[in-house]
């Protein structure tokens, strides 16, 4: 399941104060931090690091991706081991056993669990 990439409604709110700040004439003098140019900066900077933050995102769960399908094809690789010492060696040997696979003889068979009789009212 992809990871939720990251968005920031403060930084679609700065956008917009910076668009109403600019479209103030003459530009405010609100000192030396809060001009259109500084604001811009400060604004560029943010979205860059998201970008960036959701671009590893998007690398690591295409990194998540392709390690869960070499997972897969070891796991079915470990199931063809398994069928192939089987099929060779038979279901009950102990060639089985050493791989990791349980014997024939080695299960424990179910038996039937009585159900209790039901209680007879009067």
């Amino acid at each position: 399941m992809a990871r939720l990439k990251r968005k920031s409604a403060i930084l679609e709110t700065a956008r917009r104060r910076l668009a109403g700040l600019k479209s103030i004439t003459p530009t405010p003098d609100l000192g030396p931090a809060l001009t259109p140019e500084a604001i811009e900066a400060e604004i560029e900077a943010y979205s860059k690091r998201q970008d960036s933050y959701n671009a590893k995102l998007a690398a690591l769960d295409d990194e998540t991706n392709q390690l869960e399908d070499h997972e897969q094809r070891l796991n079915d690789l470990s199931l063809r081991l398994l069928a192939a010492v089987k099929g060779h060696f038979g279901p009950d040997s102990s060639e089985l056993e050493q791989i990791g696979g349980t014997r024939r003889s080695d299960r424990k068979r179910k038996g039937r669990t009585p159900t209790p009789p039901e209680p007879v009212s009067k």
